[in-house]
């Protein structure tokens, strides 16, 4: 509406009426502008306007008309106060109001009203993220309610839903004609949790809290027991990774009766999901439980939750739908890359199997005839309708079939897929056998996690499992793997040379992790972690056995999900008319990961992201390695009693859950300023500090949040798991490097004479090193100036000299001395 028009339907007597200003009989009354005792403005009806004669006003000789009165009364920017008088006409969102600037004057509003911003806060819900706003006599309809926006799928308004703020109303609810949308907003595809609430504002006390905050989990608002929409039925319909529909409605009659309803109505529209209740205590709902109770009681509720289970009987009537059984009585999965489906039309036939793509269905499909077995063979996608259309059309042709019972099958086909692949790419399916474990070891296990000790204990039973020797590297590998449950989780490079068990000693780390929660790679390719589905990595532990034969395109993505936890690709993709047109492929981390390598400096970038693990390459270590396979080979180690302590571990791992950690210490332990790239040093050391915490979840206190707490044990267990690696960005050579630089001084010392010059051959008869191996240490430490050439011939072998005699045993003590010193004080602060 136009501002002219507005001014001829909008009368300064409706204006005044509207804020309880009444004019004498010589159409005079106390300006509302400035302190005014005797009445010093004039009303002029036949201008629609009023002007205030006082000085002491700040409207002194100006006009003032319908929308100047309203903007100046209530403070209000021009567009606001033409809005307002559009309210005070009663035009509504039926007909000129756009929702989107009606609810920005309610935003206006509620900053304004102190009753309203007090009714949320009693009730703890915030004013932001619960997207409130307030009419007090803005709008014709909902007066004195605060204002919460319903959505479409496109994030727009479509409605409003009021709640009455003071008694005297008789309802405390109230909707828009003819209502629609959702609260808080449209759920995103990639949710597969849903949490449905019975009211508005039980939606906006879960929106809110942080423990319900993820692209997997949403909330929506019911309204009320009977308030199950068509707009729920469709977003529950169209969600295809939805694996869990929790109904946490009040806790009296009518709740448990409204979820009973609502849950025989989801059974019909999507039966392959699992149904929840949460139980609220009697008398209770969403909203009474944050004000009477801690914030973590929403979380502890919807995690005991009870799922729903349902009699034998099936609907009657209209809503009588096939059970999820009687679906997939025709579907022959036996041959996962020959799946059959069998109608009373055809027979089809998907070969090559399902690829895993969440937004396609695309499969080579065979269609045959039931009486001569002819075939009509096509590639397609069985999310196109058109393309079904056309292959629907074509194979009946050729078949001589109708093509709308082949279409119909098809469809039919389409879902039944659908749900194969669904429960294949479902987590619990994926490991039963260990479920299994942790049921049999679980009591073992809590009690285990809840000891004194625990990291000592637990590198003692790693140890049990079969890992020999690596004490210190076998329970940094595990508490690094162990972060694949966390939002940050930690990285490993574990260096060594060719048969220096490095591979095996990430091999049986690897083992002590739930099968469903890792992925192990012999070899890479360029692009293949971009095809993955877009949830398939996330929170999984991925093990690379040889980083030195991934390309750089691979290692590139693979940084990407180790620093960024998300890997995003541009790729082209053709329509059914053949146009091409751009698509993206994402890929959600976060990812945790151990990976080997023969190579040091050459992966500066990885390296900087990871803890660099040295595996101890010694004579004593191999004596260990060689007295253990002699015993294993006699038949004297207990192969069972190794692999019961590695299902205990897992079972372990399995109890532990993810927490947010703060450590309060984190300001008062600093790394040495000599480390290579020392911000990202502390940030990996600061994270391997939660990583500790975490370990001892079950011994650590939380605060308010339901943070998990460091204490200061925990750092002092990280610096002293952590110090050769520490040590290891301290120093220039790499860790191989540095353990072959120390045999070699040793073995000069024995010659006494520090200016000893040697060669190659010698030195590899002496240490025991293959050829090539040497090279590249002399090579490394000659472009170091460690040594240098002293003299020989190419055809004869050169002559080495050591010019750089280090201290290694100096270095480790200072670095020792530095962490150790602000460690103790923190003991010294606490005494």
């Amino acid at each position: 509406m136009e501002i002219t028009e507005i001014k001829q339907q909008l009368t300064i007597g409706q204006v005044l009426d509207h804020y309880g200003l009444k004019a004498d009989k010589n159409k005079r009354l106390c300006c509302p502008f400035h302190n005014d005792k005797t009445p010093s403005m004039q009303v002029y009806a036949e201008t629609n306007t009023v002007f205030c004669f006082s000085s002491n006003c700040k409207l002194h000789g100006k006009a003032i008309d319908q929308i100047d009165f309203i903007l100046h009364k209530e403070d209000l920017t021009k567009h606001e106060a033409i809005l307002k008088a559009q309210s005070l006409l009663g035009i509504t969102e039926s007909n000129h109001q756009p929702l989107e600037k009606l609810f920005k004057v309610f935003q206006a509003n509620i900053k304004k009203s102190e009753s309203a911003r007090s009714y949320l806060q009693n009730r703890n819900i915030s004013i932001e993220s619960s997207q409130a706003g307030f009419n007090a006599t803005s709008w014709a309809q909902m007066k004195h309610c605060i204002i919460f926006p319903l959505k479409d799928k496109d994030d727009r308004i479509v409605s409003f839903y009021g709640r009455a703020i003071h008694n005297k109303n008789e309802s405390k609810h109230f909707y828009s004609r003819d209502r629609k949308g959702l609260y808080p907003r449209w759920p995103v595809s990639s949710t597969k949790t849903l949490i449905l609430t019975e009211a508005v504002i039980d939606a906006a006390t879960i929106y809110q809290l942080r423990d319900f905050t993820s692209h997997l989990v949403a909330v929506l608002a019911c309204y009320g027991t009977n308030g199950f929409t068509p707009d729920h039925e469709q977003v529950i319909r169209e969600l295809k990774h939805l694996e869990e529909v929790i109904i946490f409605f009040d806790g009296d009659e009518a709740g448990r009766e409204g979820t009973k309803r609502i849950a025989e109505k989801l059974r019909i529209i999507k039966p392959e999901i699992k149904l929840s209740q949460v139980k609220t205590p009697e008398g209770e709902d969403v909203n009474s439980l944050l004000q009477s109770h801690e914030p973590g009681i929403l979380a502890h509720l919807v995690e005991n939750r009870k799922q729903l289970s349902f009699s034998s009987r099936k609907p009657s009537g209209e809503e009588k739908k096939p059970e999820s059984k009687t679906l997939n009585a025709h579907l022959d999965t036996s041959n996962p890359l020959k799946i059959i489906y069998r109608t009373l039309t055809a027979n089809y036939y998907v070969k090559g199997g399902l690829r895993n793509e969440a937004d396609s269905m695309r499969v080579s499909l065979d269609i045959e005839h039931l009486q001569n077995n002819r075939k009509s063979r096509s590639k397609i996608d069985l999310y196109e309708d058109k393309q079904v259309e056309r292959i629907a059309r074509e194979a009946a042709e050729k078949l001589q079939l109708r093509a709308d019972l082949i279409q119909l099958d098809l469809e039919q086909f389409t879902e039944l897929l659908e749900q194969h692949r669904e429960k294949q790419n479902a987590p619990k399916e994926t490991a039963p056998e260990v479920n299994n474990i942790a049921l049999h070891y679980g009591k073992q296990a809590l009690e285990f996690l809840s000891k004194p000790n625990l990291i000592k204990r637990w590198n003692e039973l790693i140890g049990k499992a079969g890992v020999i020797g690596e004490e210190n590297s076998r329970i940094f590998l595990m508490t690094i793997a162990i972060t694949h449950k966390m939002k940050e989780p930690l990285h490993a490079l574990i260096q060594g040379s060719s048969g220096s068990g490095k591979t095996h000693l990430m091999a049986k780390v690897y083992n002590f992790i739930p099968q469903q929660d890792k992925k192990n790679f012999t070899r890479v390719t360029e692009g293949s972690l971009y095809n993955y589905g877009m949830y398939d990595l996330q929170n999984k532990l991925i093990c690379i056995e040889d980083l030195d034969g991934m390309k750089e395109e691979a290692q590139f993505a693979f940084r990407e999900l180790q620093s960024k936890g998300v890997i995003i690709s541009s790729t082209s993709t053709k329509d059914d008319n053949g146009n091409v047109s751009a698509m993206e492929r994402i890929v959600y981390g976060p990812i945790a990961s151990m990976s080997c390598t023969t190579k040091g400096e050459i992966y500066e970038d990885n390296m900087s992201r990871c803890f660099i693990i040295a595996v101890d390459e010694s004579i004593e270590q191999s004596r260990k390695v060689i007295q253990y396979q002699n015993q294993k080979a006699s038949g004297q180690i207990d192969e069972v009693k190794e692999r019961q302590c590695t299902e205990f571990i897992q079972t372990m791992v399995t109890l532990l859950k993810s927490y947010d950690v703060i450590n309060p210490y984190a300001d008062k332990v600093h790394l040495p300023e000599e480390a290579h790239k020392i911000r990202r040093l502390n940030g990996l050391y600061q994270a391997f500090v939660k990583a500790i915490t975490l370990m001892h979840q079950y011994q650590r206190r939380k605060d308010e949040r339901g943070r998990l707490v460091s204490e200061k044990e925990d750092l002092q267990i990280a610096a002293e798991i952590m110090f050769e690696s520490i040590l290891l960005k301290v120093d220039e050579l790499d860790g191989s490097l540095r353990q072959f630089y120390e045999q070699l001084k040793a073995y000069i010392k024995t010659k006494g004479n520090d200016h000893y010059e040697f060669g190659q051959r010698e030195v590899r008869q002496a240490l025991h090193v293959s050829k090539s191996q040497l090279q590249r240490y002399l090579h490394d430490l000659e472009q170091l100036e460690y040594i240098r050439q002293s003299g020989g011939y190419a055809n004869r072998g050169f002559n080495y000299k050591v010019l750089y005699w280090d201290n290694i045993q100096a270095l480790r003590a200072k670095v020792k001395r530095h962490l150790q010193g602000q460690l103790d004080q923190l003991e010294l602060v606490a005494a």
